[in-house]
């Protein structure tokens, strides 16, 4: 039988067609191909059930983050900008011992030095600042704080009596110091003379701890006719205060 071009080309074309339909139809399908899959970002996760990204969803660069735990956890935008503007609004709580923002009339000042070839070390310093009741705080010095009123600043601080004064918890082991200084700022949240009373035994009793002595601020032996000179000094300067507050009202 001859080549009949009015038939044998329709039929050469109803072949390539059939052919490739049972190619395209009959491959076999990957997950998530020819099927809708549920959309976190269009309907949100229901409740207890766990959110995974699967082939053909394909979250936006952002969309995920990795927990600590190492699981994707979908971001809520609106959740974090709300985290993001409480966070801004709450006020910033001052460090313990940190002096509120006022004048400065006087500083009141004493010194535990260590004994001549002696230092103290930070280890045996630190035990001996908590025994003598002192808050490590602002500035990274210690502070004796009213119970309760931490936030009237401290009545006294202790300070590094080497530059810059501060110290260094991370390498608090490591310090040998020749000594510390007490000092108190005026006005303060007590009297005076009331926060004198409270600084000295407290130098004292620090200075016991470490074998050390107490100085006056001009690091001279501190004895009863300096306390006596200091106390008159501080008694005539809370006067002085209180009649400035009389005249005030």
């Amino acid at each position: 039988m001859g080549w009949n071009a009015s038939v044998g080309i329709p039929l050469a074309i109803a072949g390539i067609i059939v052919l490739a339909l049972i190619y395209f139809f009959g491959r076999p399908r990957r997950p998530g191909q020819g099927r809708l899959t549920r959309s976190a970002r269009d309907t949100g996760p229901r409740d207890g059930e766990r959110v995974e990204p699967t082939l053909g969803e394909v979250p936006e660069q952002g969309e995920l983050e990795v927990d600590a735990l190492g699981e994707h956890a979908l971001l809520d935008p609106v959740a974090e900008s709300d985290r993001g503007a409480r966070a801004a609004q709450e006020p910033q709580r001052p460090a313990l011992g940190a002096r509120p923002n006022e004048a400065i009339d006087r500083i009141v000042t004493l010194f535990v030095a260590a004994r001549a070839g002696a230092t103290f070390s930070g280890s045996h310093l630190i035990v001996a600042a908590e025994k003598a009741g002192l808050t490590f705080g602002d500035m990274g010095i210690f502070h004796r704080l009213l119970p309760g009123k931490p936030h009237l600043g401290p009545v006294f601080s202790m300070a590094n009596m080497i530059k810059p004064g501060n110290f260094d918890m991370r390498r608090i082991d490591a310090l040998d110091t020749p000594g510390v200084s007490f000092f108190m700022t005026l006005p303060g949240p007590l009297p005076a003379l009331d926060a004198w009373d409270a600084m000295l035994p407290t130098a004292q009793r620090l200075a016991e701890l470490l074998d050390g002595n107490v100085l006056d601020e001009e690091r001279n032996g501190l004895g009863r006719q300096g306390v006596a000179h200091i106390r008159d000094e501080l008694r005539a300067y809370d006067r002085k205060q209180e009649r400035s507050h009389i005249r005030l009202r």
